[in-house]
């Protein structure tokens, strides 16, 4: 499974929020203008990759996800975990904290999940 560009990853957060869309229903739910064309390429893009496949109406197609998203973020969020931070889920949930974007009220609440789990 490759890595997405911020485009494709963008284009796929549509395609997996619509389920099956034309281009053209793509294209308003992407961020800034985007030209027709432009979608229409990175979805050609997302089947020669094989994240999206399409079904033929006429010489329109539809596209839809083949790759489910829990898959695509399990597999990059477990790089970064290697990458990133050591295999260690405490040093990315520190990293988290030091940026302020995780607060303590979160962490609670992440540690009650965790230790309703336990029992």
């Amino acid at each position: 499974m490759d890595k997405l560009t911020q485009k494709e990853e963008e284009v796929m957060q549509a395609l997996w929020s619509l389920e099956k869309a034309f281009v053209k229903e793509i294209v308003p739910q992407l961020e800034g203008a985007n030209h027709y064309n432009t979608v229409s390429t990175i979805v050609r893009k997302l089947e020669e990759k094989g994240y999206a496949a399409h079904e033929a109406f006429g010489k329109t197609h539809r596209y839809f996800p083949v790759v489910e998203k829990e898959a695509y973020r399990n597999k990059f969020v477990n790089n970064a975990m290697t990458s990133y931070f050591n295999d260690s889920y405490k040093n990315m949930v520190s990293f988290f904290a030091k940026e302020e974007k995780i607060s303590a009220t979160d962490l609670r609440e992440i540690l009650e999940m965790i230790e309703s789990k336990e029992k």
